[in-house]
C-alpha cells in the first residue's frame, strides 16, 4: 500500500503540517523536528506526489546538478548524497556533465522553467554560469568554486587546512625532507593544499623537498618517483594532491624495490575507494562527501523556499585519516 503523508505524521510523532513544511524545505520547523520527519520519510520509503507538488506550487519537482565528471569516487558520493537528500524533500535530480556553459545540455537546464534551482559541482567557468543564474532568477548553490569571491551561496572545504594537517603528520612522524605533488593550477584546491603544507614546513623553518606542478593524475605521481629514482635522491616523505597521484609514487617505489612507509611515507587527498584498497593502505585527507552533500542540499532548499536572504558560505573540515603508508622516520 502506498505510503502517505499521514504516515509520516504518525510515524515521526509530528503534525501533518509540520511534513509538509519540511518536505517543502520550509525554514519555519524547529531542527530537532525535522530530523524526525526526514528518520520517517526514510523509514517508510515515502515518496511525495511530484506532479501534484509541481500542480500545486507551480513548480517543477526538478534540481539542476551541473558536473565536470562523473570519473571520479569524490564527486559520485557527493551526487548520491544529494540524491538522496533532495528525494526526501519530492525532488528529482537532473543531472549535466559540463562541456562549458554553452553547451546545449546546459542551456537546456538553466532554462527558467525546467527547473528549480540548480547546483555547479566545482565548476570551471562559474562567473558565466552565475551572471546566467542570476539573469533568470534560478536559485544554485556551488559546491568546491575556483573564485573567493563567488563564496556568497557555497560549500567549500578548508584546504588550507587539510595541506597544513598532512605536512604536520609527516613533521610530528619526524620527517624533514617533504616533497608534494601538486594538481592542476587552475583548481583552488591546489593552490589552498599547497599553501597549507608549505605554512607547516615554514613554521618549522623547513623548505620542501620539492613542490611539482602536473595533473591529478596517476601518471603525474608514477613519473615523478621515476625521475627522482633516476637522479638518485629520493624524499623521506610525499603529500600529494590527490589520492590518484599518490597510487602512481607507489607504483613506481615498489616496482622498484623502495619500501612504503619504511623509507618513504606517503599521505594522500580525498579518500577514494582505493585508498583503502592499496597495499599498504593509503594515509589521506578524507573530504566528507555526506556533510558536502547534505549542506549544499540543506542550502538550496531553503534558496527555494525563500528563507535564506543573505548569501552565507559553509565551510567544511577535511579529516587526516591515518592508515599504513606513514611511520616515523
Amino acid at each position: 500500500m502506498k505510503v502517505s503523508i499521514f504516515d509520516v505524521a504518525k510515524k515521526s510523532g509530528l503534525s501533518v503540517v509540520t511534513v509538509s513544511r519540511v518536505i517543502n524545505g520550509a525554514g519555519s520547523v524547529r531542527e530537532k523536528n525535522r530530523q524526525k520527519v526526514l528518520e520517517a520519510i526514510k523509514e517508510l520509503d515515502y515518496r511525495p506526489n511530484a506532479a501534484a507538488r509541481s500542480l500545486a506550487s507551480g513548480k517543477t519537482g526538478i534540481i539542476g546538478l551541473i558536473v565536470t565528471t562523473l570519473q571520479d569516487s569524490f564527486f559520485d558520493a557527493v551526487v548520491k548524497e544529494l540524491n538522496e537528500v533532495l528525494a526526501l524533500h519530492g525532488y528529482f535530480l537532473a543531472i549535466s556533465i559540463s562541456t562549458g556553459i554553452d553547451s546545449d545540455e546546459n542551456h537546456y537546464l538553466i532554462q527558467e522553467d525546467r527547473v528549480d534551482g540548480l547546483i555547479l559541482l566545482s565548476p570551471m567557468q562559474e562567473d558565466n554560469y552565475i551572471v546566467e543564474l542570476k539573469r533568470r532568477g534560478i536559485p544554485y548553490v556551488l559546491i568546491d568554486n575556483q573564485q573567493p569571491e563567488n563564496d556568497s551561496y557555497s560549500i567549500t572545504i578548508d584546504n588550507v587546512k587539510g595541506g597544513y594537517a598532512a605536512a604536520c603528520h609527516l613533521l610530528e612522524l619526524g620527517h624533514t625532507s617533504i616533497a608534494h605533488l601538486c594538481g592542476q593550477e587552475m583548481f583552488r584546491s591546489t593552490r589552498e593544499r599547497r599553501t597549507g603544507f608549505l605554512k607547516a614546513l615554514e613554521e618549522q623553518g623547513l623548505a620542501p623537498f620539492e613542490v611539482v606542478h602536473g595533473d591529478f593524475e596517476i601518471a603525474q605521481g608514477y613519473n615523478t618517483a621515476k625521475r627522482w629514482l633516476a637522479e638518485g635522491k629520493l624524499p623521506t616523505a610525499v603529500f600529494t594532491g590527490d589520492d590518484n597521484i599518490a597510487l602512481g609514487v607507489i607504483n613506481a617505489l615498489m616496482e622498484a624495490g623502495v619500501r612504503i612507509p619504511e623509507e618513504v611515507s606517503i599521505v594522500g587527498y580525498d579518500d577514494h575507494y582505493i585508498a583503502s584498497q592499496l597495499r599498504p593502505h593509503l594515509t589521506t585527507l578524507r573530504q566528507p562527501a555526506d556533510k558536502i552533500g547534505m549542506a549544499a542540499a540543506d542550502m538550496l532548499l531553503k534558496r527555494i523556499g525563500g528563507t535564506m536572504k543573505r548569501g552565507a558560505n559553509v565551510k567544511i573540515d577535511p579529516e587526516l585519516i591515518v592508515r599504513e603508508s606513514t611511520s616515523s622516520r
